[in-house]
């Protein structure tokens, strides 16, 4: 993906990115909804674990609001939900609204990280061990979700983040539902998979999609049910499924795991930037290939993901030689 270079405030990406939390300031009274307090077994930075979730500065299923909390709106299977997460202490305080409230508070553990282990992973290189050290709330989410992940991650197939951004923007507003509950101004509920499939062709283009992608997204929604239990499976056999609709190759599924199934060990490969950011921070070597990446990552199989966070977390990127490659709007075609 381009632009994808630096960690910025207003930018996440599963790759590094984290969303920024602002200062904690008074709630103001809102209604109740179904609660749930989780106390994490070690440090937890809700922007650096959830933040690979949000899709740009104005994702409408995504908020980092100044009481300190993050809300997402999500379309669960039991209906669409908004869930409310903000850390007190050192605990993990919850509140969900909609159909789907009980199972984002059910899931809040393993969306939070509880079901990895970042003691598992052995820095052999003094820049991954420290940035683990400066960024100890880092956790792998997973939401036992994938369409909420799959199809951003079709939106961002070859065009840079600013276009798959404002996508996204676009059709989750024009087709998605309000949030249930008392969530912030303009949050949405993605659509259902048979929205989705009923979006005209000229809106797609009006978004700045192209046939290709939209295409892909259309062929993944006629069999969403069976890609939403992937989630069961191990990431490997999950990608495997995924990557058996058209359209869909090794960057998209392994996009996809990162969040859905917190795949510790789902490397992206295909990437513009990210071989030779790897490179760089671990080689001196900015012209690095996918192959190059791979033999570099290799000590670390297993936690592969988690060592190419911390390389986008260290901020150690090559210096940019070519100007940075320009958003093209066909809808204006």
């Amino acid at each position: 993906m381009a632009g994808r270079f630096a960690p910025r405030t207003t930018r996440t990406t599963v790759r590094g990115g984290a969303a920024a939390v602002p200062a904690r300031v008074p709630r103001p009274a809102t209604a109740p909804g179904l609660q749930r307090t989780w106390a994490p077994p070690g440090p937890l930075d809700l922007g650096l674990v959830l933040g690979p979730l949000r899709r740009g500065p104005g994702d409408p299923t995504f908020r980092a609001t100044p009481d300190g909390a993050v809300w997402r709106a999500s379309r669960t299977p039991a209906g669409p939900g908004t869930l409310r997460v903000a850390l007190r202490g050192t605990d993990a305080e919850a509140e969900a609204w909609g159909p789907g409230a009980e199972w984002l508070l059910d899931q809040l553990p393993r969306m939070l990280g509880a079901s990895d282990d970042p003691e598992a992973f052995e820095p052999r290189h003094r820049l991954l061990a420290l940035t683990r050290h400066r960024r100890p709330g880092l956790r792998l989410v997973r939401t036992g979700l994938v369409l909420e992940s799959l199809i951003p991650c079709v939106l961002e197939q070859k065009v840079t983040a600013d276009e798959a951004y404002r996508a996204w923007r676009l059709l989750v507003g024009a087709y998605g539902e309000p949030a249930p509950g008392p969530a912030p101004e303009r949050m949405r509920v993605m659509p259902t998979p048979r929205t989705w499939a009923l979006i005209p062709s000229w809106e797609w283009h009006r978004a700045g999609v192209d046939d290709k992608r939209a295409s892909t997204i259309l062929r993944a929604v006629r069999v969403a049910a069976r890609l939403e239990r992937t989630t069961e499976l191990e990431p490997a056999r999950a990608r495997a499924l995924l990557e058996a609709v058209p359209g869909i190759g090794p960057w998209t599924s392994a996009e996809t795991v990162q969040r859905s199934h917190g795949a510790t060990d789902a490397v992206t490969v295909g990437d513009l930037h990210l071989p030779g950011i790897v490179g760089y921070a671990l080689a001196g070597d900015r012209d690095a290939d996918d192959a190059v990446m791979l033999s570099l990552l290799e000590p670390y199989a297993g936690q592969r993901h988690r060592a190419a966070r911390l390389i986008l977390l260290s901020g150690r990127v090559p210096p940019r030689r070519a100007p940075r490659m320009q958003p093209r709007d066909i809808g204006r075609l």
